[in-house]
């Protein structure tokens, strides 16, 4: 019968360690409601003795969040050890996470101690954790490259004081995959007790091998998994929830085991912590990339249109995805082609097709993609002539420190001025909000980058969007010397080309149209 594997979530501890991830109080309670929506069956919300930001989050979180285990992380040293319990009294199901390095690496060059000194201080420390909690984890540090006798020592030691789970982490990513195994082989069969005490992996990415170890970590006995969204972490980062969550829900048949997270929740998890953080995603990121789910390979999008399994091994609704993309670039086919023009209200003919296949292949030889707009101006006048549905002639925004942002925004349209105020959490997205209202279309942001011209003195600020109205992407562009007009000027580049086309395919439906 398959066993559960306990995910243990870092994202806040852990995770929060790599460059330009920390996040304050509101942040990490933020993304510890998520992780709980999520379903993570632990939760380490930080280093209390680390700073006291940390110890208020910790504490904070522990107080709110109410299903899943708080974990808090300490050294294995008195003051760690009462200052995480202090920050865990609230919590519903606390745990005392305490840790020491047991490889002679560290022993010699960052401790200075002997081999009998830190079996003496895992005894003392795991045992006062445990007489303040019942749950008591212990990890020993760069387990990965401690003698595997001394590391069998360390965690009888560790057992005899009452430890309830044993983390042995690859602490520098340095582990093979057999080798991972193996370690929690041996210390499953050597160390007496172990019948209640459950193995945990921990690893870390310096060689691209997290995921793989810690499923190397299962295969060996491991029945709990730390891990990170993202999989963001100290330098390449630890092994990533996401991929590990939908490895054991894909590979069932490899792995009997089984995790009870809710996928469906990895999705908007993974752009939660982006949104907290300003740290993307590379779009080729298993899972949650924006690429997951994305084919430009003329093969591939005539698969995937005929039938999802021939390319897809999840469903993109899976992890909590709207829909899979078919991507136009010079590597498509005409089938996707002809399916792009169908969604946009062309139906051609073939010797239609055939032509503007031609100029598409042209156009996909200058441009890294394709928009709809690129398709509709092959197939008609092009955006080129298009009118200017609407102008701007005011803008104005202001932004509070530490609030919310207001943008006002006066287009004209047919000589009739319309003008608006909104009020969002940045200002770009303030301005945003107020041409979608004005222009009665409302879009969704797909890629919003910046680019620099001429910098010096008199910088310029080049923004280029790509957005979503009503399922079809418009881009738009505009530079200027300040960054947030440029991005509303493109914006309303983009909503502008959105407005004509909406209005044309409802001139061509039959329907009315402003």
């Amino acid at each position: 019968m398959p066993e559960k594997v306990f995910i243990f979530d870092t994202t806040l501890r852990d995770g929060e360690q790599s460059p330009g991830c920390s996040m304050n109080l509101n942040e990490k309670l933020r993304m510890a409601r998520q992780l709980d929506r999520l379903a993570v069956d632990i939760l380490e919300a930080g280093f209390p003795i680390a700073s006291q930001g940390d110890f208020d989050a910790v504490k904070a979180v522990a107080a709110e969040i109410r299903r899943p285990i708080i974990a808090a992380l300490a050294r294995a040293s008195e003051l760690d050890i009462k200052r995480a319990w202090d920050s865990l009294k609230e919590a519903a199901r606390p745990r005392i996470h305490t840790f020491l390095a047991t490889s002679d690496i560290h022993l010699q060059y960052k401790l200075r101690k002997t081999r009998e000194e830190i079996l003496q201080q895992i005894t003392f420390a795991v045992g006062l954790a445990k007489s303040f909690c019942q749950d008591v984890e212990f990890s020993p540090e760069d387990a990965g490259r401690t003698d595997r006798d001394y590391l069998v020592e360390c965690c009888h030691a560790a057992v005899e004081a009452g430890a309830t789970v044993l983390n042995l982490p690859d602490t520098v990513g340095f582990c093979m995959e057999p080798e991972y195994e193996k370690m929690f082989a041996d210390v499953k069969a050597r160390v007496p007790g172990m019948d209640n005490v459950v193995l945990s992996t921990h690893t870390h990415n310096d060689l691209g091998l997290a995921v793989a170890n810690t499923l190397a970590g299962i295969r060996g006995g491991a029945r709990q998994v730390e891990c990170t969204i993202n999989g963001i972490g100290e330098r390449a980062g630890n092994a990533a929830l996401e991929e590990i969550v939908m490895a054991i829900h894909v590979r069932r048949d490899f792995l009997p085991v089984f995790t009870e997270i809710r996928s469906v929740e990895l999705y908007p998890s993974s752009q939660l912590l982006t949104k907290i953080t300003g740290v993307a995603v590379q779009p080729n990121k298993a899972i949650v990339g924006r690429n997951a789910f994305a084919h430009e390979a003329g093969i591939h999008q005539d698969g995937i249109l005929k039938n999802a399994i021939t390319y897809e091994i999840i469903t993109p609704q899976t992890v909590g995805m709207h829909t899979n993309r078919i991507v136009l670039g010079k590597h498509s086919g005409r089938h996707a082609l002809t399916s792009r023009y169908e969604e946009l209200g062309h139906k051609l003919t073939k010797p239609e097709l055939e032509r503007a296949y031609e100029q598409f292949c042209k156009l996909a030889d200058r441009k890294k993609n394709v928009y709809d707009e690129d398709l509709i101006g092959i197939v008609r006048e092009g955006f080129k002539d298009i009118p200017e549905m609407f102008s701007l002639k005011l803008f104005q925004s202001l932004t509070s420190i530490g609030g919310r942002s207001t943008a006002t925004v006066e287009l004209e349209r047919d000589g009739e001025v319309f003008q608006y105020t909104a009020t969002a959490e940045g200002p770009c997205d303030a301005a945003f909000l107020a041409i979608d209202k004005i222009t009665g279309v409302t879009g969704t942001i797909q890629d919003f980058s910046v680019h620099t011209i001429a910098p010096g003195a008199s910088v310029e600020a080049e923004v280029v969007i790509l957005a979503q109205f009503e399922g079809r992407e418009f881009t738009g562009r505009y530079a200027s010397h300040s960054l947030v007009e440029a991005a509303a000027r493109a914006y309303l580049t983009a909503a502008n080309k959105a407005v004509y086309e909406l209005k044309r395919v409802a001139v061509a439906a039959g329907g009315a149209s402003n």
